[in-house]
């Protein structure tokens, strides 16, 4: 748990770093891509080491399927091109905590897409969560000016980030994915850098993208997404998510937030208001209610990593 607290809140600090010299997609996309790659790598690597020990064939790695394959692409599509992509671009216009405050509100949406689509209405301490965290949004995105003011693009970037962090999630529950969880996260992994690797060139960041001014801060920052907030913390959550109950895995989603504030104050200089701390109050809060007041079967996963990760999560971070 400390891992997952830790790495994923301290992603959105690494993705303010990156930013800051390097072109933001296709250096996402190179993160997602290098990660996906070593994740395979590895598992393949095991497989053979597995298979010349004699183990036995119920260990062996089984190829994916095309369905398999599909839903990855998906799933990745929509959790890293969608969502960490939205957190990059929404960091170079507002401060890394909060989008971390705003990628909060993952569990919200996913809580209301899966009622919706289960046909199974939330509770009132749910719904009452849902309303106050739609009114912390509007806080963040109500346009202010001084001191106090947030760039409304930047925070609907990564509102867009969160809802489409929990349309993947929620694809990724129920569609067919390898059983191996690690094969599955590479999978995804390669398939969203992938995505971001193309619309950032798409959007002209080659062009752009003068190797020259890359700081060794931004470049230490991408070596730290890959290794650390992709393949160590992902592999914290897969191990938590088979020993620990899902009510304390979700808490994630209430200390990130707080680790990443703290980051980007102490070591980016970041100002936070007390219209920031309204809005993070309140959208905490609501993320408390909307999980702890939904009931939720023995067997259903818990949230997507990282904003995530979605980094969500992304990462979300």
């Amino acid at each position: 748990m400390g891992t997952v607290y830790l790495v994923w809140g301290s992603t959105y600090y690494a993705i303010a770093e990156m930013v800051r010299t390097l072109p933001p997609l296709l250096a996402a996309g190179f993160r997602y891509v290098v990660a996906g790659l070593l994740m395979l790598a590895f598992l393949v690597a095991r497989d053979r080491w597995q298979r010349s020990r004699g183990a036995d064939r119920g260990r062996w790695l089984r190829r994916p399927s095309g369905a398999e394959w599909r839903t990855a692409a998906i799933v990745g599509l929509l959790l890293l091109l969608g969502g960490n992509g939205g957190v990059v671009l929404g960091e170079l216009r507002i401060p890394s905590g909060v989008a971390a405050v705003t990628i909060a509100t993952v569990p919200i949406w996913m809580n209301v897409a899966d009622g919706i689509l289960v046909g199974r209405g939330p509770g009132r301490l749910a719904t009452g969560g849902l309303l106050v965290g739609l009114v912390g949004v509007g806080i963040l995105l109500y346009p202010s000016g001084g001191t106090d003011s947030l760039d409304p693009v930047g925070v609907a970037l990564v509102v867009g980030a969160s809802l489409s962090w929990a349309a993947g999630s929620l694809i990724a529950r129920r569609g067919p994915l390898p059983k191996n969880q690690l094969l599955g996260s590479g999978m995804e992994m390669l398939a969203g850098g992938l995505g971001l690797g193309v619309v950032g060139l798409l959007m002209g960041e080659a062009g752009q993208t003068d190797p020259s001014r890359f700081s060794t801060s931004s470049l230490l920052a991408v070596a730290y997404l890959v290794a650390i907030g992709s393949l160590l913390a992902f592999s914290a959550y897969t191990w938590l998510l088979s020993h620990v109950p899902i009510s304390t895995v979700s808490t994630y989603a209430y200390v990130n937030p707080i680790v990443a504030v703290a980051l980007g104050t102490v070591l980016l200089g970041e100002q936070i208001t007390p219209r920031m701390l309204v809005a993070a109050m309140l959208i905490l809060g609501a993320v408390v209610a909307m999980v702890t007041g939904r009931p939720r079967l023995a067997e259903e996963p818990g949230p997507m990593p990282e904003a995530a990760t979605l980094e969500p999560p992304p990462e979300l971070g």
